[in-house]
């Protein structure tokens, strides 16, 4: 039985970050026993503009008869509650329902909004995020994950992203192996790590600095050695703070943030390649000791080591058990 999949949309809404997803999951229905069943909601039934403007023919949310995932597109302009204010009831009865929730982008912006992030912590595009802490003070931003999850709602950075979130609900629903051949299907590598997040759009960000880039570089073949802003900073051949100013124009985070979470990507592609020894790979990224590496998997990914390595485990064994494929059970 496929799972159904609500598109809302709402005018301006970004283009891409609904045609890419949507050919994951349309693809996935190639490769996977089940697929997806996509619908496109507004506010009303009418043909809907995007920020392109292409139109797309959207029923009525009202008319919709349940669904199990609610993919919500970013906007050209997140600045406006008027563009998708007609669509927050929508939002609000889907979070209550504890419905999965995909918001893309800018789409954080309504999720903010319709009031569902309240304890959650969520990712934006990191061009939004100084925006988006001073609108939004109480929700959690990570503003360099490319994608993140907390329970049932998934936030991510930007349209390339989109598409990394839609594998991975893929591989959540139907296993890595039919993700895996969804990606091949789109050119798409599989899978790139939701810690990996921003770390290219960071870099390029950084460009506008070349003592910021060429610090990052250095640091990521460093991740065994102590790395403090002094170390960093002295490498830049600024002050600490020039540098720390530097840095955060640059990347939109702290030096001390960013180190943490090229460990914390580093380590977590050794856990889930197979590493066993946390203690090993704890020393080898510079953590110190796998008590430091918990918390800091905590702050990052909000998982722990030994979360991310039960949750594989389980899935491995459901995999198993249903032929390749995971449960559909809701």
């Amino acid at each position: 039985m496929a799972l159904r999949i609500a598109c809302v949309l709402y005018d301006g809404f970004l283009l891409p970050d609904v045609a890419g997803p949507i050919s994951a999951f349309e693809f996935a229905g190639v490769v996977a026993t089940g697929g997806y069943r996509i619908e496109a909601v507004a506010s009303s039934a009418r043909a809907v503009r995007s920020s392109a403007g292409i139109t797309i023919n959207a029923a009525d949310y009202r008319d919709l008869e349940g669904c199990d995932i609610v993919l919500l597109p970013g906007g050209i302009s997140p600045r406006d509650p008027a563009a998708y204010r007609d669509i927050l009831p929508f939002i609000r009865e889907s979070g209550r329902l504890r419905r999965r929730i995909i918001a893309l982008s800018s789409g954080t912006y309504v999720l903010a909004d319709a009031g569902v992030l309240e304890g959650r912590r969520v990712v934006t595009h990191w061009g939004l995020a100084a925006e988006f802490m001073e609108r939004f003070p109480d929700v959690a931003l990570d503003v360099a994950n490319l994608f993140l999850r907390d329970g049932h709602i998934w936030t991510c950075a930007g349209i390339n992203a989109a598409i990394d979130v839609a594998l991975a609900v893929i591989a959540e629903d139907y296993g890595a192996a039919a993700a895996q051949r969804t990606a091949a299907g789109l050119l798409m590598p599989f899978r790139r790590l939701a810690t990996q997040s921003q770390r290219p759009a960071l870099t390029e960000a950084a460009t506008a600095d070349g003592r910021v880039t060429e610090v990052l570089a250095w640091a990521q073949e460093r991740l065994h050695e102590p790395l403090g802003v002094e170390r960093l900073a002295g490498r830049a051949a600024l002050s600490i703070r020039q540098f720390g100013r530097a840095f955060q124009r640059s990347t939109g985070m702290s030096p001390a943030k960013a180190i943490e979470h090229l460990r914390v990507e580093r380590a977590r592609a050794a856990i889930e390649g197979g590493a066993r020894a946390f203690d090993e790979v704890a020393d080898r990224f510079g953590f110190g000791s796998p008590d430091r590496m918990r918390r800091a998997f905590l702050r990052t990914i909000g998982r722990t080591p030994q979360q991310l390595r039960r949750e594989q485990r389980l899935a491995d064994l459901r995999r198993r058990r249903s032929g390749g494929h995971a449960s559909q059970t809701r």
